[in-house]
């Protein structure tokens, strides 16, 4: 799974990296570039995105910079307008903006809106407005979505959800959103416990159960038409969302992200979701 045996890319491939400003996203940034990507560097935090550009120029990798806040759809618009004005298209998009609000071992469903509006809503509707930009040239286009094996299908107890996820025939962006609307009604009426939703970190873990659905209808949808759709989880990773805490570092994680990134175009596999570096059909989680 070494995406460096057979370079197809050059400083005329353009990647995108959200949430950039530190952890994996900051590494994957940094590893792209490392690789002679042109690649643009994305953060929420104005301030904090310029300083990780500068940590990333002192080691000689050249980056571009934009303010974005998935959350926020102006914030999407003005971001692709910027890129509009600045590239002439998009070859690789990596997803990685997250947010989560629960230590290790807790479980609060608190901020159940916020998470599932920059998880699920802020990637999907950013890789929509992206979309029209993408080069959908021989080497295939690109999308990997930073997810998690917290929002696998057998991670469910709902029967009648994991049917609806399972069925890729009837599978629709409705029915994800269907679900996910369903997830912050239990929320509300304080029910979500009894409903069969996942049991660790349930907020984030419905809001990846969400984009790991949404990647799979999206790489089925682009099959054969130059753009791959695929999620990486890159396992328990030591970054501020987990304090510090986990088997491997942020550089090990985008190491592996990187070469997923950068697969060979021949053969390219899409609709898939990636633990570390083994691969699984999103059907049989």
């Amino acid at each position: 799974m070494d995406g460096t045996c057979c370079r197809w890319w050059s400083k005329d491939t353009v990647a995108i990296v959200t949430g950039a400003n530190k952890g994996i996203g900051f590494a994957l940034v940094k590893r792209l570039a490392e690789l002679g990507l042109t690649v643009i560097l994305t953060a929420r935090d104005n301030a904090k995105g310029l300083k990780a550009v500068e940590s990333l120029r002192s080691l000689r990798l050249h980056v571009h910079f934009c303010t974005l806040d998935v959350s926020d759809t102006d914030s999407i618009k003005t971001f692709v307008s910027w890129f509009k004005e600045t590239f002439q298209a998009l070859d690789i998009l990596v997803n990685n903006a997250a947010v989560s609000f629960n230590e290790i071992h807790e479980n609060s469903v608190k901020h159940a809106e916020t998470v599932i509006k920059t998880n699920f809503y802020g990637p999907k509707l950013l890789t929509e407005a992206l979309l029209p930009l993408f080069r959908f040239s021989d080497s295939i286009s690109r999308i990997l979505n930073i997810s998690s094996r917290l929002g696998s299908i057998n991670k469910l107890r709902n029967p009648k959800i994991k049917e609806m996820l399972l069925n890729e025939e009837t599978l629709s962006e409705e029915k994800i959103e269907g679900m996910v609307n369903l997830f912050l009604e239990n929320v509300k009426s304080g029910t979500w416990k009894s409903q069969g939703w996942p049991e660790v970190w349930t907020e984030y873990a419905v809001s990846k159960l969400a984009l790991n659905a949404y990647s799979k209808l999206l790489g089925k949808c682009f099959e054969g038409r130059g753009l791959c759709v695929n999620c990486f989880c890159p396992g328990f990773t030591q970054t501020s969302m987990t304090g510090g805490k986990g088997t491997h570092t942020a550089d090990a994680a985008a190491d592996l992200g990187a070469r997923l990134a950068l697969l060979p175009p021949g053969d390219l596999p899409t609709g898939k979701f990636y633990i570390g570096s083994k691969v699984s059909i999103y059907s049989k989680l």
